[in-house]
C-alpha cells in the first residue's frame, strides 16, 4: 500500500490525497516525524513511499500517480494537452503560491514575521489579480482550468481557491472561480481533503 507522509492541514499534503481519491489508490498516510528525515533532504512534506521508492515534491507525486495508475483522464497523454495541463500546474506552484504566501502567513497564520500592514495590503492585492487570472481563463473554457474536463490542474488550482475563499480579506466578485468551486464541491476528493473535511 501506498504511505503519504505529512499532515492533511498541508495544502500539498491534500494535492497528492485529493489524487489518490480520483485514481481510487488505497494508501496509508502517517504524521512526519524525525525518524522520516531520511526520505527527504528539504525535511518537508508529502513523501511518497511506494514500496522501496520515495518521491518527494507535491505536483510530481501527483504526475507519478498518474502514471502508475495508467490514468490519462486526469494527466493526458497527447503532448499538447498534456502540456497545457502542467501549464497551470507549475504556474500554481510559482506564480499563485508566491502571490499568497505573505498575506496568508499574516492574516491566518497571525506569523509575527508577517505584521507589515503594507506588505499584507500588496499580498492581498496581488493575491486577487492572480485569481482574477484564474476567472478570465474559467470564463474562457466554461468548466476547468485546462479545458472541458477535470485534470490534475484542478486538484492544484482548488487547494489554492479553496483556501483564498477562507482567509479573512477583502476579495473580489468573481463569479466564474465560484461557479467553479461548487463544480469542485461536487467531488468526493474535495469534500474530503480539500478544505480539511470543510466543504
Amino acid at each position: 500500500m501506498l504511505r503519504i507522509i505529512g499532515k492533511p492541514t498541508s495544502i500539498n499534503v491534500r494535492k497528492v490525497l485529493w489524487t489518490c481519491v480520483e485514481l481510487d489508490l488505497p494508501f496509508a498516510r502517517e504524521d512526519w516525524n524525525e525518524a522520516h528525515a531520511p526520505l527527504n533532504p528539504n525535511r518537508m512534506v508529502p513523501v511518497l513511499v511506494d514500496g522501496d521508492f520515495v518521491l518527494w515534491e507535491s505536483n510530481t507525486i501527483c504526475r507519478y500517480l498518474c502514471a502508475r495508475a495508467q490514468e490519462q483522464a486526469l494527466l493526458p497523454a497527447g503532448a499538447q494537452q498534456r502540456a497545457r495541463v502542467e501549464q497551470w500546474m507549475d504556474w500554481q506552484a510559482t506564480e499563485l503560491n508566491n502571490a499568497w504566501r505573505y498575506a496568508f502567513m499574516a492574516l491566518v497564520r497571525a506569523s509575527p514575521a508577517h505584521a507589515d500592514p503594507a506588505q499584507i495590503a500588496a499580498g492581498v492585492a496581488n493575491w486577487n489579480r492572480h485569481v482574477g487570472i484564474l476567472d478570465a481563463q474559467l470564463a474562457a473554457t466554461g468548466a476547468y482550468v485546462a479545458g472541458e474536463r477535470f485534470t490534475l490542474a484542478d486538484v492544484v488550482i482548488g487547494l489554492s481557491l479553496n483556501r483564498w475563499s477562507m482567509t479573512p480579506m477583502e476579495r473580489p466578485d468573481y463569479p466564474h472561480v465560484a461557479a467553479y468551486l461548487q463544480r469542485l464541491a461536487a467531488r468526493p476528493g474535495y469534500r474530503a481533503w480539500c478544505a480539511n473535511g470543510v466543504p
